[in-house]
């Protein structure tokens, strides 16, 4: 079983990207755009333009073009007023190997810009908690972690490790017991990535 047929087995709609939907994906207001709907939930082009500082217009423009490539759509049960609602029409993206070795340059420079505004919305979740976190409780302040580790693997091994933090992270899946106090939406980032060749002798 492949991870991303884990993932939808366990009621999880992911986007598997394709050569044409990574092209559609790839342009930083649009990531954004799908990142906010997925974490805040459904929202007008105009509500998303005053989340993320950019115009209406903008917005949505760039909804509809998300919409064609099949990773938002419109929210059935919003949708009955003059402006349009749109939400995720998945709950993740999947990226396979055979995307990321494709040659084809406009491919290659478009999973580049993807990966480096994942990087660059990871690094501001990261410094909005740290700028944020004296307004949360001393349980959460606790509770968060931000950690790097260097170990020397090999690129089995390596992948070994990524798969297992996967799979520990989506054991955490689990509806919330109901009633339970102080839920909030927890973002967990795992990058796994060579640095540099082991020195010989260290």
């Amino acid at each position: 079983m492949t991870e991303e047929q884990a993932r939808e087995q366990a009621g999880r709609k992911v986007h598997h990207l394709d050569a044409r939907t990574l092209r559609g994906l790839a342009h930083p207001l649009r990531m954004r755009l799908l990142s906010s709907l997925r974490l805040d939930g459904p929202a007008t082009a105009s509500q998303l333009a005053a989340r993320l500082g950019e115009s209406s217009g903008a917005t949505s423009y760039h909804l509809r073009q998300l919409a064609e490539y099949g990773f938002v759509e419109d929210d059935p049960e919003r949708g009955k007023g003059r402006e349009r609602w749109w939400r995720s029409a998945h709950q993740g993206t999947y990226t396979d190997e055979d995307l990321i070795r494709d040659q084809d340059p406009e491919v290659r420079g478009a999973l580049s810009t993807l990966l480096h505004e994942y990087a660059t919305q990871h690094a501001q979740e990261v410094n909005t908690w740290i700028a944020t976190r004296h307004e949360w409780s001393e349980e959460w302040d606790e509770a968060a972690d931000i950690s790097d580790f260097t170990l020397d693997l090999t690129p089995e091994l390596a992948s070994e490790l990524a798969h297992k933090i996967h799979d520990l992270v989506e054991s955490y899946r689990t509806p919330v017991p109901e009633g339970a106090e102080d839920v909030a939406k927890v973002r967990v980032h795992a990058n796994v990535f060579p640095s540099r060749p082991k020195a010989e002798g260290t």
